[in-house]
C-alpha cells in the first residue's frame, strides 16, 4: 500500500507510529480524578449516610447541577439509561404510542422506550455529523407519536432547535439525550439539554465527567421533574410523608458515593471540555485537506466525548473500517463504524427479545402498526456505520504530541491508501 521509499504500514509490517499507550477514560491517566473526589467519599463514609434518603449529597447535586445549567430541576438517578427511563416515564406513554429517535446510538436511548411499552421508531441522520435529520423525523410522526428523543452524537450538536419547533408543531415532547454532550453548544447558542423539556446526562466512566456511573435529567417543568423524582423512587412521595406508591415505578435512587463524587467532579468540566476542545482543535487543523477524510464540523459549540472523521472511500482509498484497522495497528485508538450495525438491527428489536415470548409491545396490538426493523430503514445510518464513520477515541488529557502523533498516523495510512 505504500509507495517505494516509504516507511510501510504498521498492518503490513512497518514501524507503529505510536508505541505508548494514550490517556483512557479506563484509567486514572486519562480521568481528572483526585483528592477532591477522595475527600468526598471519605465525608460520606465517615458520616455514615450511603442513601439518599438520609443523606444530602444527591440532593445538594441536584441544585447545583440545575444552578450550573440554569433551570429549576435537576433529577439524580442510578445510570444514564436510568435518567433516560425517567424521561420517557414522565412522558408516560400508553401502551404501542411511539417514540422516534436516532438509528446510531447507545441502546440505553432505546430500551427505556420499550421497557415503557411504548415503541421505537428510528428516523436517519445526517451523513455529515450522524445526528438526527429533521426531515426524516418529520416523516416519521405519526398520530401514535409522543415524543422525540435526539442524541447529540459525539459532543456534537444535533439540530434541537428546529426539533423542538417540530415538536411544538406536533404537541410531542422533545427530550435531549447529553450523555456525550456536556456543554456542548446549540444552533442557538443554548446548552445542549436546556432546548428540549428535558435533557438527560451519564456519569458512567467514559464520560466528560463520571462518578462510575450515574444520571442526570433537568427540565424547566414542574411536573414533568416531579414525575421524573417519583419514578426514581418507586413512585413514593416522600415529600408528603405518606408511604405510598402513587404509580409503576422502579429505584433508580443515586447513591450518596456517586453522588459526592460527582460534585467533586462538577467544578472541573468546563476544564475538561475546554481542553479536548483545544485538542480537537489541533487535529482538525492538521488533518485539513486530505483527500475523502472530512473533519468534525464545529463552530465552537461541540464537546468532543469522541473525534469522529468521515471517509469518502472513493477518494480516500478505502473503508472506515480499513482505516480503523490500519490506525490501530500504528497505535491509534480508532475504530470504523462506531456500532457494529445500527441500533434497529439489534436482536432486542428484530428477533422481538423482550418480555418472556410475547414480543411485547412491538406487536398489533398494542402497536397501531407492527414495526418493521429490516436493513434499508435508515439508509444515512447504514453508510456512515459500513462505510464512512471513523472514530477516534478522545480525552482531555491529551498532549499536543499526543495529538499530533494522531495526526500523523492518519496521514501515514491515507499517503498509502491513496497511493497512485
Amino acid at each position: 500500500m505504500s509507495r517505494p521509499g516509504e516507511e510501510p504500514l504498521a498492518i503490513d509490517g512497518g514501524t507503529p507510529v505510536r508505541t505508548a499507550a494514550f490517556p483512557s477514560v479506563g484509567n486514572a491517566a486519562g480521568r481528572t480524578l483526585g483528592a477532591e473526589e477522595i475527600e468526598a467519599v471519605t465525608r460520606v463514609v465517615a458520616s455514615g449516610r450511603l442513601n439518599s434518603t438520609v443523606g444530602d449529597e444527591t440532593r445538594q447535586l441536584e441544585r447545583e447541577f440545575a444552578d450550573y445549567y440554569g433551570l429549576p430541576h435537576a433529577v439524580a438517578s442510578s445510570s444514564g439509561t436510568a435518567a433516560l427511563h425517567l424521561a420517557v416515564a414522565a412522558v408516560d406513554p400508553e401502551p404501542g404510542d411511539e417514540v422516534i429517535t436516532t438509528s446510531i446510538t447507545d441502546a440505553g436511548t432505546v430500551l427505556p422506550i420499550l421497557m415503557q411499552n411504548a415503541v421505537p421508531v428510528f428516523a436517519d441522520v445526517d451523513p455529515r455529523t450522524g445526528n438526527l435529520d429533521v426531515e426524516s423525523v418529520r416523516s416519521r410522526i405519526t398520530s401514535c407519536t409522543r415524543a422525540i428523543i435526539a442524541v447529540h452524537l459525539f459532543g456534537a450538536p444535533a439540530p434541537v432547535v428546529e426539533l423542538r419547533a417540530l415538536a411544538d408543531e406536533h404537541g410531542l415532547i422533545l427530550v435531549e439525550d447529553c450523555a456525550q454532550a456536556y456543554l456542548t453548544r446549540c444552533s442557538d447558542g443554548r446548552l445542549a439539554g436546556t432546548v428540549g423539556q428535558i435533557g438527560c446526562f451519564s456519569l458512567q466512566q467514559s464520560k466528560h465527567i463520571t462518578a462510575g456511573d450515574g444520571g442526570l435529567c433537568i427540565s424547566g417543568d414542574d411536573d414533568l421533574a416531579r414525575r421524573m423524582r417519583l419514578f426514581a423512587d418507586k413512585g413514593w412521595p416522600r415529600d408528603t410523608d405518606e408511604r405510598t406508591h402513587l404509580f409503576l415505578s422502579t429505584n433508580y435512587r443515586m447513591t450518596e458515593l456517586q453522588a459526592a463524587v460527582a460534585r467533586a467532579q462538577l467544578p472541573k468540566l468546563a476544564g475538561v471540555v475546554a481542553d479536548r476542545r483545544a485538542g480537537a482543535q489541533r487535529l482538525s487543523t492538521a488533518l485539513s485537506g486530505l483527500a475523502g477524510l472530512a473533519t468534525p464540523p464545529d463552530e465552537g459549540g461541540v464537546s468532543y466525548w469522541q473525534y469522529p472523521l468521515v471517509v469518502d472511500p472513493g477518494q480516500a482509498g478505502g473503508t472506515c473500517h480499513d482505516y480503523g484497522k490500519a490506525l490501530a495497528a500504528e497505535g491509534i485508538p480508532a475504530n470504523g463504524g462506531y456500532l457494529t450495525r445500527p441500533v434497529y438491527r439489534t436482536p432486542v428489536l428484530t428477533e422481538r427479545r423482550t418480555y418472556g415470548r410475547s414480543g411485547f409491545p412491538l406487536h398489533s396490538p398494542p402497536a397501531r402498526v407492527e414495526p418493521t426493523y429490516d436493513v434499508g430503514l435508515c439508509p444515512q445510518a447504514e453508510l456512515l456505520i459500513g462505510e464512512r464513520l471513523l472514530v477516534v477515541s478522545w480525552n482531555e488529557r491529551y498532549t499536543d504530541a499526543d495529538v499530533d502523533d494522531i495526526a500523523r498516523a492518519v496521514r501515514k495510512v491515507h499517503r498509502a491508501f491513496t497511493a497512485g
